[in-house]
């Protein structure tokens, strides 16, 4: 067994890799596939199922309307072209998560062919990835191995089966193979998966959440002699649930690869398991190909025939595509590409949206997201999106500082009593009392306190330096706690050294 790596400098400079990435996307609809059961995520095992996903006999499936316009709508958004006709087919295997034996899929007969997704990679530049096909089909189960040290049937001393998620519909994305990446195919290949997720989310077909394994991504390599054009043998890295091991998975297996021709040993087509932990790859069960699975037409169904009326229906109801609304937002915006980058990458793009749509301004709305709410979110280490807060609350905030009733240090301490639980920004207002004090009462007195404690400077300002007022300004605002309106703050000075 080969088990250095090769660095993956040297890779690039003596091989091409070729990418392939298939993603199944979990839909969000309220039944299943194929029968009425529902498929809410969380339940307790084994209770949301029926005869028909567990296939029991004379049991009978029942296409899902919806799911077939989901399928379409994610067609047409990745530019493809929809099946006038087409059917199911029994993909023959047994796992004992599946129930049935079989899959019910699509074979050679999917719903939606020929389109392409362009992603924009980390430097602004945008690469085109072609798609091969979308399909429907079913999930399967889960299997829980209990015992062993890894969560894996190796070492497990027995196993669990919940069929809840038998039957949920899926829709699996297959790309072409993906040429011409060399360096950059771990990039591109999370670029493709984020534009994909983003996809997926703007037009509200799935939850998209990786994490809940809604999005699960399969990614295909290979390596060839540099410009050979000879296609090399593929692994196949099944069900890689995050963006950032979707990259390293790629990475891994190009040095793997390579390591394994370097030593003149041929490269074993099979499935492999993504290893979070080491951000390494192992081996699974040797690749079967399509003809190890028997496929054939499923009787129980009637064709899929979508009218080219339904069609442009659905098209309608497509929204702004998320490079096209990003588009639009970085005009609005007027931002560089840079930094239109910069927000995506930390997740601030819609909490920035959201807060303008509640009323703040853009400028503002930027400048709390990415300044004092990243700074939160990287010392909860939380995602931004994930912060006690909402667009709208941060927007009352920045409303309180535009009407004067705040400052920028009370504003940030409102923020905080949010972030700690302790209510709405009004209520930690009048909890925590951090209203600007502005009625002149109180601020002539802790001015004329803060001219006494220095006399010198307060004869500057009467001998007509203004400029010197800031040092009576910090005094009174160390005072009154940041409390003080500073600009009051200022003119009551002049008028009190006039």
């Amino acid at each position: 067994m080969t088990a250095a790596l090769v660095d993956f400098d040297d890779v690039i400079e003596r091989f091409d890799p070729m990418l392939g990435l298939e993603v199944h996307v979990e839909l969000n609809t309220n039944t299943k596939m194929f029968c009425g059961c529902p498929t809410g995520f969380g339940a307790e095992p084994n209770t949301q199922v029926c005869p028909t996903c567990l296939g029991l006999p004379g049991s009978l499936p029942v296409v899902n309307r919806t799911a077939v316009e989901s399928a379409i709508r994610i067609g047409l958004a990745l530019n493809c072209s929809i099946a006038p006709w087409g059917r199911f087919a029994r993909k023959n295997y047994f796992y004992p998560d599946q129930p049935k034996n079989f899959q019910t899929s699509q074979y050679d007969e999917p719903i939606a062919v020929d389109g392409h997704l362009d992603v924009t990679l980390d430097d602004g530049s945008v690469f085109r990835v072609e798609i091969e096909r979308a399909h429907m089909e079913e999930d399967t189960g889960k299997s829980l191995h209990v015992g062993g040290a890894t969560g894996r049937i190796h070492g497990a001393e027995y196993s669990l089966l919940d069929y809840n998620r038998a039957g949920i519909p899926l829709i699996e994305i297959v790309t072409k193979m993906i040429p011409g990446t060399r360096e950059r195919a771990p990039e591109v290949a999370r670029a493709y998966v984020t534009a994909l997720r983003d996809l997926i989310t703007a037009l509200g077909v799935s939850d998209a959440r990786m994490d809940q394994g809604s999005i699960r991504a399969d990614v295909n390599l290979s390596l060839s002699p540099r410009d050979s054009g000879i296609l090399g043998t593929r692994s196949e890295t099944k069900n890689v649930n995050s963006l950032r091991s979707v990259e390293r998975a790629v990475r891994y297996e190009m040095s793997r690869h390579a390591a394994v021709l370097d030593a003149g040993e041929e490269v074993v087509q099979e499935t492999r398991h993504f290893q979070e932990d080491t951000a390494s790859t192992r081996s699974g069960r040797i690749k079967e190909t399509s003809e190890d699975y028997r496929y054939f037409p499923e009787p129980d169904l009637v064709p899929i025939a979508p009218s080219a009326e339904w069609v442009e229906e659905l098209r309608a109801t497509l929204p702004e595509l998320p490079w096209a609304r990003r588009a639009r937002l970085q005009a609005d915006w007027s931002l560089s590409d840079e930094e239109l980058r910069d927000l995506v990458n930390a997740g601030a793009l819609d909490l920035i949206e959201a807060t303008v749509a509640a009323g703040a301004p853009a400028g503002d709305a930027r400048s709390w997201w990415v300044a004092y709410l990243t700074q939160k979110a990287n010392a909860r280490e939380v995602a931004l999106d994930a912060l006690p807060i909402t667009p709208a609350q941060v927007a009352r905030v920045i409303e309180l500082v535009a009407s004067g009733e705040l400052n920028n240090k009370l504003a940030r301490q409102v923020v905080d009593g949010v972030l700690d639980g302790e209510g709405t920004p009004d209520e930690v207002v009048s909890s925590r009392g951090l209203a600007v004090v502005s009625d002149d009462g109180p601020l002539i007195a802790a001015v004329d306190e803060a001219l006494a404690a220095q006399p010198d400077v307060a004869q500057k300002i009467r001998d007509g330096k203004v400029q010197a007022a800031g040092a009576i300004v910090g005094a009174v605002m160390k005072a009154t706690k940041g409390q003080a309106d500073a600009k009051r703050v200022r003119e009551l000075i002049v008028e009190r050294c006039s």
